[in-house]
């Protein structure tokens, strides 16, 4: 069952980003022949809105043919009024861009219903003491709750870590232990720790690891609207700069994963209920309109970067060039996908 609630969940995002191409498409003149959840064979298939919509075999993507526009065969082409082709650069371009911008749309939504369930945070309760770290040393024990840092309320273990990397000297903690408030001076020692793309980085620490302790966090609406804008420019980010990592090869490419991994974690964060469901959807989302965005011809960010050619040099890019560039991101983008899937396998078997 988690496994179908998992391609559901993946079917739904790519249904939103391609809702974001048709929408803009159609607000700009353009007839949509075709949108397809899918690949393949289709399954279910019915016309409306002078649209044929379908569900195809192969759950891997989704796409709206528009009229004049056929990413197969970059040579049909057609200038009809209502055609993708006869439109100016900056309105294909907004159309280009609908998708992605629909991916994050969906995923503050996602994250604003989280935010109105009042989300689940690490609670600031120490776990273990690391023997000889300043925390040690400090008194520090298991079970005791940091309340503040130098006059400072901490309500979750981000916080606290954020206050103690940031740190310039000694630190003033208040500690709840038993029902007894107590005060503790220490000062963060710099340590070799890993980062969360698995780089070897250097960090201020005082030696300790958290109970796994969780409450809710309780939001103002300002602040569930705040949490959420914070969650996807976050995810955004995070995801902007893993791929900036593995193109550079900070990231090895091992790292990288597919849609068995997407299927997999989506599974697991069903057995963990609804809110890791929207959590995970959320960040799938923020994912689906990243990638998009990357200049591959295959991809949305490809045909960007020919309309802005257009835009720039007033006339289209040659014709030669399109469907050379095309069939180099088709390859580049199965092969990207191959490597995921790969590596997906690899995984489980290992």
């Amino acid at each position: 069952m988690s496994w179908f609630i998992s391609l559901l969940v993946l079917s739904g995002l790519i249904f939103f980003h391609e809702l974001g191409h048709f929408t803009v498409a159609r607000l700009v003149g353009v007839y949509v022949e075709v949108f397809s959840i899918g690949f393949g064979k289709r399954l279910f298939t019915f016309h409306a809105f002078g649209t044929e919509w379908s569900i195809s075999a192969i759950p891997l993507g989704g796409y709206v043919r528009m009229k004049g526009q056929d990413d197969a065969d970059p040579t049909k082409k057609s200038y009809d009024a209502d055609s993708y082709n006869s439109k100016t650069p900056l309105q294909k371009i907004l159309i280009l861009l609908a998708g992605p911008a629909a991916n994050f749309i969906l995923a503050f939504i996602l994250y604003f219903i989280i935010a109105l369930g009042n989300p689940q945070v690490l609670s600031p309760v120490i776990g273990t003491v690391v023997k000889d770290s300043p925390a040690f040393v400090a008194g520090l024990e298991s079970n005791d709750t940091i309340m503040s840092i130098n006059g400072t309320n901490i309500e979750s273990w981000k916080e606290m870590a954020q206050m103690i990397a940031a740190a310039k000297g000694s630190l003033d903690l208040q500690i709840n232990r038993a029902g007894y408030l107590k005060q503790i001076t220490l000062a963060p020692k710099l340590e070799n720790t890993k980062n969360m793309y698995g780089e070897d980085v250097k960090r201020k620490m005082i030696g300790i690891s958290a109970a796994g302790v969780m409450h809710k966090k309780e939001l103002s609406i300002l602040g569930k609207f705040k949490y959420a804008t914070d969650q996807t420019v976050f995810a955004s980010t995070l995801i902007f700069t893993g791929l900036k990592k593995l193109v550079v090869g900070d990231v090895p490419a091992s790292e990288m994963g597919g849609v068995i991994s997407i299927v997999k974690l989506t599974s697991d964060a069903t057995a963990a209920g609804w809110m890791s469901v929207l959590f995970f959807a959320a960040l799938i989302s923020v994912n689906l309109g990243v990638l998009n965005l990357l200049p591959i011809p295959a991809l949305d960010g490809g045909h960007i970067m020919f309309n802005l050619y257009e835009l720039l040099f007033r006339k289209e890019a040659s014709e030669k060039v399109v469907i050379k560039l095309t069939i180099a991101g088709w390859v580049i983008l199965f092969g990207l996908m191959g490597l995921g899937v790969y590596n997906d396998i690899n995984r489980l078997v290992g």
